[in-house]
């Protein structure tokens, strides 16, 4: 592909975007086919000759395009959403054209030195303390395996990566049932093992820790000859929203443990000063991840890791062979020491983009309508006689079960319902189990949805569940 030929398809492929995106609500949100079906309509083996873009793109758009869920799609209210705003696509539009490696700051100066700066900026918006440091990750389960691995290296003196966990104590780290199963990958891939998780009861609305049956825990433990290394607390837990009160950040400190906090989804809404409550305390913590890419619109992947103490996070993770030397300079900062990957995007420009084009005052606006449309909705179901909620919202997350016909199981009903609703590609949810039964979730949080759309949600449901069997 000449230059002339790449400023072509370049051009094409923009308008494209454009009209793909203009087009969504024209769009079944989750594509109605058969596994198979795509992988069957590949050539099943590699072309020996270049073929023409013509015939490439055609082929995009008559067989991948119509078997893709499509996650910007303002309907879309099933996973947290993966946003990508549209500055935030022109933004990667770039990144992609320089294809910068930017692992060390000499090979991309301008990169480090801009996410150094707008880690910052994120600080200052979500009110965290001066002090903290940060990293952008390239997802939460990044941070919290490097979070997971900073506590286990503290816990064995910095014995770990030298000398393996073989003839160590036995770590031990504290979470509720509420986090996301991120934490326990970072468990298995740390050498922790899952049997080390031990899961703290909870309690409340937002099924919280028990602070005092965590400092209990931590202290049988001990009293066992075990290890304690960390706690991971959860902001906004994938499931239905449990949050931990950070109060817990005083128990870790008591005990000396690692302190590591899983905003990922609801972080982002912390930019609002008035839902600062739900992680009060956070300063507290050694670690904090949230997720840019999910509620804030910048494009996957871009997860922030906020840290107390970096020198301990180098320390685990820095690997510094003489080709990667910066030479003459010193106290420059090399990001993929901060990160379990070598290799690094420039993911700090698209977020620069981002909060110059809309502002927090914009975000924010966002933010806060997805929120209240949100406890609108479940308002709305609740007054419904065959309705329940299952769990009230937390921000923009809320869960609810229809209510079985007489000697129908509960748990197949509500999974054929959620099943039944996907299928009819209006609108796209998920599935959930709380206290052992099926739950829908329902989270208000694509970037360009519209209070119309999630009283469309309200008009889908209750039309499908309706419907005779």
């Amino acid at each position: 592909m000449d230059n002339e030929t790449f400023r072509d398809w370049s051009r094409r492929v923009a308008d494209w975007g454009v009209d793909y995106r203009a087009g969504l609500r024209d769009r079944p949100v989750r594509p109605a086919i058969a596994p198979g079906e795509i992988f069957r309509s590949i050539e099943a083996s590699p072309p020996e000759t270049a073929e023409p873009m013509e015939r490439i793109f055609a082929d995009f758009e008559e067989k991948i395009v119509p078997g893709m869920t499509h996650w910007q799609h303002p309907r879309f209210f099933a996973y947290f959403p993966a946003n990508a705003a549209p500055v935030s696509v022109v933004a990667e539009y770039l990144v992609s054209a320089m294809a910068a490696q930017c692992m060390l700051w000499q090979t991309s100066p301008a990169a480090t030195e801009l996410e150094t700066r707008i880690v910052d900026w994120m600080r200052q918006a979500l009110g965290l303390p001066e002090g903290l440091s940060g990293v952008i990750q390239d997802s939460a389960s990044s941070a919290t395996l490097a979070a997971v691995l900073t506590m286990r290296e503290r816990a064995l003196d910095w014995q770990g990566n030298k000398k393996g966990l073989a003839g160590q104590g036995k770590l031990r780290v504290y979470s509720s049932d509420q986090v996301h199963t991120s934490i326990d990958r970072a468990i298995w891939v740390s050498g922790i093992g899952e049997e080390n998780l031990v899961r703290i009861p909870v309690s409340g609305r937002f099924r919280a820790m028990d602070p005092a049956a965590l400092e209990a825990a931590i202290v049988a433990d001990r009293a066992a000859g075990l290890l304690p290394a960390g706690i991971i607390a959860c902001v906004g837990g994938t499931s239905i929203g449990g949050t931990d009160d950070i109060a817990v950040a005083a128990v870790a400190e008591r005990h000396g443990l690692y302190l590591h906090v899983d905003a990922a989804w609801a972080g982002s809404a912390m930019i609002c000063p008035e839902y600062r409550h739900f992680w009060a305390g956070v300063e507290g913590a050694d670690s904090i991840v949230f997720n840019p890419h999910k509620w804030l619109g910048a494009q996957f992947d871009c997860s922030i890791q906020f840290i107390r103490q970096p020198e301990d996070l180098v320390r685990t993770l820095a690997i510094k062979p003489e080709f990667l030397k910066t030479l003459g300079h010193d106290g420059i900062i090399n990001y993929s020491e901060w990160s379990v990957p070598l290799g690094r995007r420039f993911r700090a420009l698209k977020l620069w983009f981002l909060l110059r084009a809309y502002g927090l005052e914009g975000l924010r606006a966002m933010i806060r309508n997805h929120v209240a449309w949100s406890e609108g909705l479940a308002a709305r179901l609740a007054r419904e006689v065959d309705f329940e909620l299952v769990s009230e919202p937390m921000l923009s997350l809320f869960s609810f079960r229809h209510k079985a016909p007489s000697g129908t199981n509960p748990d197949e009903h509500n999974l054929r319902l959620v099943n039944a609703i996907n299928t009819d590609g209006r609108i796209y949810l998920t599935q959930t189990r709380v206290e052992g039964r099926v739950a829908i979730r329902f989270q208000a949080g694509q970037f360009e949805s519209t209070a119309a759309d999630v009283a469309a949600a309200f008009d889908v449901i209750t039309e499908i569940a309706r419907r005779p069997s």
